[in-house]
C-alpha cells in the first residue's frame, strides 16, 4: 500500500507537469538562455572556469526547477492531500519528482555547455557521475527548503535565504569533485568528498522524513 500510494503521488506530479507544459518549457528556455549568455560573455573558457560556470548555473537552475514543487500547491489542494496520503509518502514523492526533473535539466545544461562553451572533459563518465550526485544533493536540499517555505505563507524568498548558505559549500565540494574530470591530476581525498556528499543526501532525507510530518500538521 505504501509503495502504491507513493507511485501514485509521483505519477500525479509528472501528469501535472505534462499538463502545464509552459512551466517545463519555461525552465528549459531559462537553461538555454543562461548557457547562451555565458557563451556570449566568456566564449570558450579554460577548464577550471568552465567547471565553475557550470556549477554556478546549476544553482540557479535548481532554484527555478525545484522551487515550484511545494510553492505551486494551493492551500485547498494541500488539505486534500492531507486526507489521502501520509506526510512521509508526500515528501518522498516530491523528492523523487524533483530529482528526476533536476537530472533532466542538468543533462540539458551539460550538453549545451559542451556544444557552446567547448568540451574540456577528460573523463566524461566521471563528470556525468558527479552531475548525478550534484543533481541529487541540490534537488533534495531545495525540495526540503521549499516545503518549509510553503508553510511560511508561500514565501519563496525564505527558500533562497535558507538555501544559499547551505548550497554554497555543496557547490564548492561538487566543483572540486568535478575538477578530477577536467584535469589529468586526480585530487587527493576525492572518494572522501564523494562519500561526504552521499552522507549529506542521506541526512537531508532523514531530516525530511522526521520533520516534515510536523510541518504537514501545521
Amino acid at each position: 500500500m505504501f509503495v502504491t500510494q507513493l507511485l501514485t503521488l509521483i505519477k500525479k506530479d509528472f501528469l501535472l507537469e505534462w499538463r502545464q507544459k509552459h512551466t517545463l518549457f519555461g525552465v528549459m528556455l531559462y537553461v538555454g538562455c543562461t548557457v547562451f549568455v555565458l557563451y556570449m560573455m566568456a566564449g570558450q573558457p579554460e577548464s577550471r572556469i568552465w567547471n565553475a560556470l557550470f556549477w554556478i548555473a546549476q544553482l540557479f537552475v535548481t532554484v527555478n526547477t525545484v522551487a515550484k514543487s511545494f510553492l505551486q500547491e494551493g492551500e485547498a489542494r494541500t488539505r486534500y492531500y492531507f486526507t489521502i496520503a501520509a506526510p512521509v509518502q508526500y515528501i518522498i514523492a516530491k523528492m523523487v519528482y524533483s530529482l528526476a526533473m533536476m537530472l533532466v535539466m542538468m543533462f540539458i545544461s551539460l550538453v549545451l555547455f559542451n556544444v557552446m562553451l567547448g568540451s574540456p572533459l577528460i573523463r566524461p563518465a566521471m563528470y556525468v557521475g558527479v552531475c548525478c550526485l550534484g543533481a541529487s544533493s541540490l534537488s533534495l536540499l531545495f525540495t526540503f527548503l521549499s516545503a518549509i517555505a510553503a508553510q511560511a505563507r508561500q514565501n519563496a524568498a525564505l527558500m533562497a535565504i535558507l538555501g544559499f548558505p547551505i548550497a554554497i559549500p555543496l557547490l564548492m565540494i561538487l566543483s572540486n569533485l568535478a575538477l578530477g574530470a577536467v584535469s589529468n591530476v586526480l585530487q587527493e581525498g576525492w572518494w572522501g568528498m564523494a562519500l561526504m556528499m552521499l552522507g549529506m543526501d542521506v541526512l537531508i532525507i532523514a531530516l525530511s522524513v522526521i520533520l516534515f510530518p510536523f510541518l504537514w500538521k501545521e
